[in-house]
């Protein structure tokens, strides 16, 4: 926009519905630059008409129920003698009915680059004390606390106001009144660093869908271990990612920019091919967020410190405007399909029951919902009823699409569920299957890669044994090579979709591909009547 004075009623009323198609575009945010032409030339505007714009900015806002934080502010060049000001806003819709703007994070990085550590500097709102006080909050084992290694994933909150302020447990008790006094969360996916637990990263970035990925990367040690494995991982999931360099205040700044090149030059790499941006102000940060979500080849760097505090801030500034990857449209055509909720967790509340947890990857599901569960071992679906939902700690009537939460089932037998099933709407037919079609590339490979071959599948939530049926037009693959190969389940049948992204491995076998055909087994046939006899009904 560029000037905002005085507008009349009518002019007015048309830039209030301007705003609020673009909050609804943004997903309840949105970024305007005042002092901007509509063709990009940078005009700037005098002290009184920035104060005028704003004011009539500030009333827009109100008007729609929003706030407006002022991100950064610049002075222009322009032919004239008074100083003129471009600036750019941030504006923010509180969120009714609890509709907070949810972005998923995973952290990755080597072991002992400081992850969790981060983590609970963010989240608890207070600095570390050099040895590990900061993520004692975040293990949920107790051999993590004795070791200090995390080996399972943990979900940590941070939320941002609609004024673009922190909410973190320094002034929220609870995770629900977090919550409450959010408009935007991240969610951080804590995943584990070490070698042994790799299979759990992988497991973590494939089946909760993370937006973004974060590698955290210790400037004193720079990259080692498994950051590479890491960084091949988001980019083979094409998962966008910036970088942190943590630890800063151990070393000297020498070190410190010996680690950023080291890693400017893996980015620029042919197989990488980003574009490295340091981050060292607030106006970095601004523009980092915004370039970052544009175009997937930029890859921000933070150098900072959970100990000394260094350049914390510039992080949150960036996490606070870093908008969501898919606009609504998008999210509103997959609400409109049938219900399907891929399970990643199972857990036994007492007085509640069974409980699952995972992501609702399409349709809606509300509360007395009833749905079908499967494939069973035996490929059959079983019929349940969702009690309740949860969403971030608190309780919440309709789960949307691309939403993460847990659902309470009641007296659902759990010994029926397993990880890497799926709730659907019973409408739908879902199809499972046993034998099926990828097309992949071999990263690495010791020997030749061959029939009879067995390797983990990841594809999704689904995590299981396969045995390498056929390689088409080829008898024996090498590392770097691609081929369609014929993929059959070990145990049992899974439900997949054609088109899904699919990572094996097996010792130090690695390969990444897509599902292109699957040869189905129908439910019909299996029954599912059957298997909803008299002692399966658990309404």
């Amino acid at each position: 926009q560029l000037k905002l004075v005085n507008p009349s009623q009518y002019r007015f009323e048309h830039l209030v519905t301007q705003m609020k198609w673009r909050l609804q575009e943004g997903r309840g945010e949105a970024v305007y630059q005042i002092g901007v032409e509509d063709n990009g030339l940078l005009v700037g505007l005098s002290e009184e008409e920035m104060r005028a714009s704003l004011k009539t900015l500030r009333r827009m806002a109100e008007k729609v129920g929003a706030d407006i934080t002022v991100l950064r502010e610049r002075e222009v060049d322009y032919d004239s003698d008074i100083p003129r000001k471009i600036t750019e806003v941030l504006v923010r819709k509180v969120p009714d009915n609890q509709q907070f703007l949810d972005l998923r994070v995973a952290v990755l990085g080597n072991v002992d680059s400081g992850k969790s550590t981060l983590l609970g500097v963010l989240t608890q709102g207070e600095l570390d004390n050099g040895r590990g006080r900061a993520r004692l909050n975040l293990f949920r084992h107790l051999h993590e606390i004795q070791s200090g290694r995390t080996s399972s994933i943990s979900f940590e909150i941070l939320g941002f106001n609609s004024k673009g302020e922190v909410v973190n447990y320094s002034d929220s008790r609870t995770a629900e009144e977090i919550c409450e006094s959010s408009s935007k969360m991240i969610t951080f996916i804590d995943l584990a660093g070490h070698h042994k637990y790799l299979k759990t990263t992988i497991f973590g970035l494939t089946s909760y869908c993370p937006d973004f990925a974060m590698l955290v990367v210790s400037a004193n040690t720079g990259i080692a271990g498994t950051t590479r494995e890491h960084l091949g991982l988001a980019m083979a999931l094409k998962v966008p990612f910036f970088i942190v360099i943590s630890k800063v205040d151990l070393c000297s700044k020498a070190t410190v920019e010996r680690t950023v090149k080291q890693l400017e030059r893996i980015l620029k790499q042919p197989g990488c091919n980003k574009l490295p941006l340091l981050v060292n102000s607030d106006d970095d940060a601004v523009t980092a967020a915004q370039q970052f979500a544009q175009s997937p080849n930029i890859t921000p760097i933070f150098t900072l410190s959970s100990v000394s505090g260094e350049n914390l801030d510039l992080l949150k500034v960036f996490l606070n405007i870093l908008p969501p990857l898919t606009n609504s449209k998008e999210q509103e055509e997959l609400m409109q399909q049938l219900t399907e909720f891929q399970v990643d967790e199972i857990y036994t509340v007492p007085e509640v029951g069974t409980v699952v947890g995972g992501t609702l990857s399409s349709g809606i599901c509300r509360e007395g919902e009833n749905l079908v569960v499967g494939p069973t071992d035996d490929g059959k679906f079983l019929r349940l009823k969702v009690c309740s939902i949860q969403r971030n700690r608190s309780a919440c009537r309709v789960l949307r699409a691309g939403q993460a939460a847990t659902l309470a089932l009641g007296p659902f037998d759990r010994s029926l569920l397993r990880k890497g099933m799926v709730m659907v709407s019973p409408e739908m037919n879902p199809t499972i299957c046993s034998v099926f079609e990828a097309e992949i590339v071999l990263l690495f490979h010791a020997t030749t890669f061959r029939k009879g071959f067995q390797v983990t599948v990841h594809v999704g939530n689904v995590r299981q044994t396969a045995i390498v049926e056929k390689i088409h037009g080829k008898d024996k693959l090498r590392t770097g090579e691609k081929a369609v190969v014929c993929f059959r389940f070990i145990k049992h049948p899974e439900y997949l979709k054609i088109g899904a992204k699919l990572l094996f491995r097996e010792g130090v076998t690695k390969g990444i591909g897509h599902v292109t055909d699957l040869q189905a087994i129908t439910t019909k046939e299996n029954g599912l009547e059957e298997s909803l006899g008299p002692g399966h009904l658990s309404f």
